[in-house]
């Protein structure tokens, strides 16, 4: 397979910066361009007024949740995937991606079903306020109906990274963010001779942005992609290849998942005090995605060349890729801490906040950004573990930093000390995550990395 060839020269001998520049840079691009549609829709949306944006927020842990499943199961396929082309598997390449889009497109249907049915209750638990209520309903309503676009839309990008083909996923996540942010505004306020859709607007801008990325990702793989085959006509679904999928996937599904529970806990004890308290941590993950993606986007460059490097066994360049990983990881994170530090009223004036959202906000912001001093390194060093078949390692990570630090100690300073305490969780949280993932990292190393020798 002489395109397999080219591909192999180019994840085993080019020089590892410039591959992890190349791999990453439109990645990182891309996932910019996705944080920046994350904070326009939200800034879109506080202009209906601030229970909107309250409501946006507390859909939040059911979209990570979507997204959680859809990149779960993405980072199994790409890990597999990767390795199987490292060692010279092409057909078990080509099978791991042909199940990589069923598995996608299963996920989707059930949790559009999932989502439709639970939406009400969701929302009951969680406000009594009704204008909240309805605004939620309908935007978690329509997100999960149309959700199939999106699990399709993730799984078609990682074939192409998987491939080293970052620079068409870079297009594909472009265009759909793109004609997000355009529709925003068009269909949530009614302009150009649209009607006037409010909330219900932007969720619709949401999907379609995902449906047209989803029909990008599949031109790309069918045309460009020629390292694998996602001919589906003969297709027949495989326990084993199943199971290797979610080998790595589920732990990577549960650990985003986690994600959720805490966002939703957090939400919990914060609507206590005020539901303006739950807009504020709305907005700061909003903002917080312009810092964080773009080392996630440095992640799913990295993932495909330690995997694929791990199935070649040359532990020179995959110990070169991790560190140069860390690094690059732990500047763009300090970067944001000084973002957050110092213009923290103008950032979140961007969401029309008013003087009780300041008075919240701007002290929350500076306390919970402290927590990227050590978050750079803890994503990176999560991410070699899936990509070297060790995803329960970020699992335990992810459940002891969210689950037995953040919401405990959160609920704890809720109580001793008021809103203004509860902000501090975070970066409590992050020094015990740092802790966690240094141990593991240390046992990984020796026991799959040091034995390739030099």
């Amino acid at each position: 397979m002489p395109q397999s060839n080219v591909q192999e020269n180019k994840m085993g001998v080019l020089p590892v910066p410039k591959l992890l520049f190349q791999m990453s840079l439109p990645m990182i691009l891309s996932m910019l361009v996705q944080a920046l549609y994350n904070i326009v829709d939200s800034i879109f949306v506080a202009q209906i007024n601030e229970n909107a944006l309250t409501a946006v927020s507390l859909v939040f842990p059911v979209q990570n949740l979507l997204i959680a499943i859809a990149v779960g199961t993405g980072v199994g396929v790409n890990s597999v995937l990767s390795r199987s082309l490292g060692a010279k598997e092409f057909r078990t390449a080509n099978a791991c991606a042909q199940h990589g889009i069923f598995l996608a497109f299963i996920s989707g249907i059930l949790f559009a079903i999932a989502g439709n049915l639970l939406a009400v209750p969701f929302f009951n638990i969680q406000t009594s306020d009704v204008q909240i209520k309805e605004y939620g309903v309908t935007y978690m309503t329509i997100i999960s109906t149309l959700c199939v676009a999106v699990y399709l839309q993730v799984m078609f990008e990682r074939l192409l990274q998987s491939t080293g083909r970052t620079f068409f996923t870079m297009i594909s996540q472009g265009v759909g963010a793109i004609i997000n942010i355009i529709m925003d505004p068009i269909l949530i306020f009614g302009l150009l001779g649209f009607p006037k859709l409010g909330v219900a607007g932007a969720a619709i801008a949401t999907v379609f942005g995902q449906a047209c990325a989803c029909v990008l990702g599949l031109f790309f793989n069918i045309k460009v992609n020629k390292d694998i085959s996602i001919d589906m006509r003969h297709f027949r679904p495989d326990k084993k290849i199943i199971a290797s999928i979610y080998e790595v996937g589920i732990p990577s599904i549960v650990m985003q998942a986690i994600g959720s529970l805490m966002t939703f806990g957090m939400n919990k004890i914060l609507i206590q005090f005020t539901s303006t308290a739950t807009a504020v941590f709305g907005v700061y993950f909003k903002l917080n995605s312009f810092i964080f993606m773009p080392v996630f986007g440095l992640n799913n460059g990295m993932v495909p060349i330690v995997a694929y490097n791990y199935g070649a066994r040359n532990k020179k360049r995959i110990t070169q890729t991790i560190h140069l990983s860390i690094i690059s990881a732990v500047v763009i994170m300090l970067c944001g801490l000084a973002l957050f530090m110092i213009f923290p009223e103008n950032l979140l004036r961007m969401f029309n906040a008013s003087d009780a959202m300041l008075e919240i906000g701007v002290p929350a912001l500076r306390i919970i950004c402290l927590s990227f001093i050590f978050a750079g390194f803890c994503i990176v060093v999560g991410s070699v573990f899936q990509a070297l078949g060790n995803g329960i390692y970020s699992l335990i990570v992810s459940a002891a930093r969210q689950l037995l630090v953040i919401l405990p100690v959160a609920a704890f300073l809720a109580k001793v000390g008021g809103l203004s305490a509860v902000w501090w969780a975070i970066p409590i949280a992050e020094i015990a995550s740092v802790t966690f993932s240094s141990y593991f990292y240390r046992k990984i190393y020796k026991e799959k990395i040091a034995p390739l020798g030099d």
